[in-house]
């Protein structure tokens, strides 16, 4: 059995988090856990962050076609993880 994880890091947040958002909605069935992470907080929010998505399914395609998308957006680094259970 095998564990698939994007790791997501999106760097400039406030100017391409809708982009990203939007990539996510899209691919929204194939997505099992999201875990954002970033620091601060009001005012003192940091500008990048860290998305961590437990992907479904032994699809290899779908999974590599959403890293290719996300990775598209300037400022977003994408990798994707196969763990054997």
């Amino acid at each position: 059995m095998n564990r698939t994880v994007l790791l997501i890091l999106v760097r400039h947040r406030q100017e391409i988090a809708e982009k990203v958002q939007k990539i996510l909605t899209g691919w929204g069935c194939f997505i099992k856990t999201r875990l954002g992470i970033h620091d601060g907080v009001l005012e003192n929010c940091s500008d990048s962050g860290l998305i961590f998505l437990e992907l479904t399914g032994d699809n290899t395609e779908k999974h590599e076609e959403i890293t290719r998308k996300l990775n598209l957006v300037k400022g977003v680094d994408a990798r994707l993880i196969s763990l054997e259970v």
